[in-house]
């Protein structure tokens, strides 16, 4: 067995990323430096290697990186060319000039990219071994059902990278020994990635939130306690014997953290990992309950906790609340300060975690039309937030009618007599209801915004959620009573029902009564006319 026990596989001098050239979707390979000229270039179209829920981690490792490069420094603009970027990076590992610690593998007993050097070296004992780059990634799968398990077995070094990242920067706790990250609200929380871009390329963001970072560096280090100067910025610099934690008030405010104890190893002319756990988290931030400073991660204002993505993910009310509501203080990210242009789109990026297991990936991403960027940058955002709830209201009282229109169908007409069967069905039918107009919701939002005539357009937009929610209740006929009377009856007596509840003064979308109200009031004169 040969083992390598040099530095190998450097991000600074060699050609480990892959991206596609957005002039041609040409594959390019660069080194770090040549990534970073070639994003601030906007050549960038995407990465082929990266899997959709390393997306954030990379992007967020790419702006910090940048950044702290850049404020050592003392820059507010990016270096033009990979040289100048490679000596800035450098720079930041002084007690390692030979770039061991940019290198995906190098001795034990010092630093390799995220991946803090052991203390004495030995590695000897580490028992949590690794062949397969996905191994070592933060998904946990539901009996090889969701993703299998252990699939790239012919990894390339960008694929460890991503793997690695995506482990040292959001995974959570899972079990004695293995601590998760500081930067989320506790060990089953998800990290997210909250922000603004440009419409366009990955450099266009990359470019924006760096500069974001700088303008508001001194602000994060105020609110959070963190280092202005001197701070720890590269987490796996520091060496770590698995018992202590570094304090986190002397961190940098842009610091790249790690969580696991873990090293890349080449043996045999194959990348392995080996793996042990530690007595205590990496960083002292459990009381924190995920305020670190993170440029991506919204705050519960009145829970003073960072935010955690739920099973339901990035739906249109959490969404709706994160642009245009209080409860939620906005990220640096999510600043519009920096924004390029007026075209933008509104990012939101995460894992749901929960007790040993991952429970889905959820990424989003809204357009923001021109008007909505004027109010927000205008801080109108309280006439965006009464607007986006009573339609999220009215979502909801709609769904709740065809609901109980199901609710009759399934009880063969009879209003009063719903088993936890029926309720269960009507559930199943009306569930897809809210789903729909989850998908459209921002486009709808967006028309009445934009429009002329505010009043009557959002009058149509009703009208349309009557008639789709009709449509869902009549799809359902086939699944109720199917023979003779019973089912006319019951069809009949379902339709009652959601025609009678919009026109009921109790319905609480007083639009929609004063609409029918009217239209009944003209279809009385038109029959007195012809009388």
């Amino acid at each position: 067995m040969t083992i390598a026990l040099e530095p190998q596989f450097s991000l600074l001098t060699e050609p480990i990323i892959r991206y596609r050239r957005s002039s041609d979707g040409e594959t390019e390979k660069a080194s770090l430096p040549e990534l970073f000229v070639a994003l601030a270039a906007d050549e960038v179209r995407d990465y082929p290697a990266l899997r959709p829920h390393q997306r954030h981690p990379w992007h967020a490792f790419l702006v910090q990186l940048a950044a702290i490069a850049l404020h050592e420094a003392e820059r507010t603009t990016v270096f033009e060319t990979a040289q100048e970027w490679r000596d800035s990076l450098l720079a930041l590992t002084p007690d390692d000039p030979d770039g061991a610690a940019w290198c995906l593998v190098s001795p034990p007993d010092r630093p390799a990219l995220l991946q803090a050097a052991v203390v004495g070296g030995n590695i000897s004992e580490w028992k949590s071994e690794a062949y397969a780059a996905d191994e070592i990634d933060m998904l946990v799968t539901s009996k090889n059902h969701d993703i299998k398990g252990s699939r790239a077995r012919r990894a390339q070094p960008e694929d460890w990278l991503f793997a690695l990242l995506s482990l040292q920067t959001q995974e959570g706790f899972l079990g004695a020994g293995n601590y998760g990250i500081s930067r989320m609200n506790g060990g089953f929380a998800s990290k997210p990635g909250v922000g603004v871009a440009a419409v366009g390329l990955p450099g266009a963001r990359w470019a924006r939130d760096i500069a974001a970072l700088l303008a508001r560096r001194d602000r994060t280090v105020e609110a959070n306690g963190l280092q202005d100067e001197g701070g720890l910025a590269l987490v796996w610099l520091a060496p770590w014997d698995g018992l202590g934690s570094l304090s986190f008030a002397k961190l940098d405010p842009f610091y790249i953290e790690i969580c696991r104890r873990i090293r890349l190893r080449y043996v045999d002319g194959k990348m392995m990992s080996v793996g042990t756990g530690s007595k205590a988290a990496r960083i002292a931030a459990k009381e924190l309950n995920g305020l670190t400073g993170d440029a991506w991660t919204p705050i519960d204002v009145e829970g003073g906790k960072a935010l955690t993505i739920t099973s339901n993910g990035f739906n249109y009310k959490l969404v709706s609340e994160l642009m245009f509501g209080g409860k939620y203080q906005p990220p640096t990210a999510h600043n519009l300060e920096q924004s390029i242009g007026t075209s933008l789109i509104f990012i939101t990026q995460g894992i749901t975690r929960g007790q040993g297991k991952t429970e889905g990936y959820h990424e989003r991403r809204v357009p923001i039309s021109s008007k909505v960027r004027s109010l927000l940058i205008s801080n109108q955002k309280s006439q965006l937030e009464r607007i986006a709830s009573q339609r999220i209201a009215s979502i909801g009282e709609m769904r709740k009618l065809l609901w109980l229109a199901l609710g009759v169908l399934f009880a063969n007409g009879n209003s009063g007599d719903s088993t936890e069967g029926n309720k269960a069905k009507a559930s199943k039918f009306s569930d897809p209801f809210e789903l729909g107009e989850d998908a459209r919701f921002f486009d709808d939002l967006n028309e009445e915004l934009e429009a002329t005539d505010s009043a009557a357009q959002r009058l149509q937009w009703l009208l349309g959620l009557v008639k789709r929610a009709e449509a869902i209740l009549k799809a359902a006929f086939d699944a109720g009573p199917r023979s003779g009377i019973q089912k006319y009856r019951a069809q009949s007596a379902a339709l009652s029902r959601f025609h009678g509840g919009l026109r009921s003064d109790r319905f609480p979308i007083p639009d929609l009564v004063n609409y029918y109200r009217q239209q009944t009031i003209k279809r009385q004169e038109r029959i007195s006319e012809h009388a």
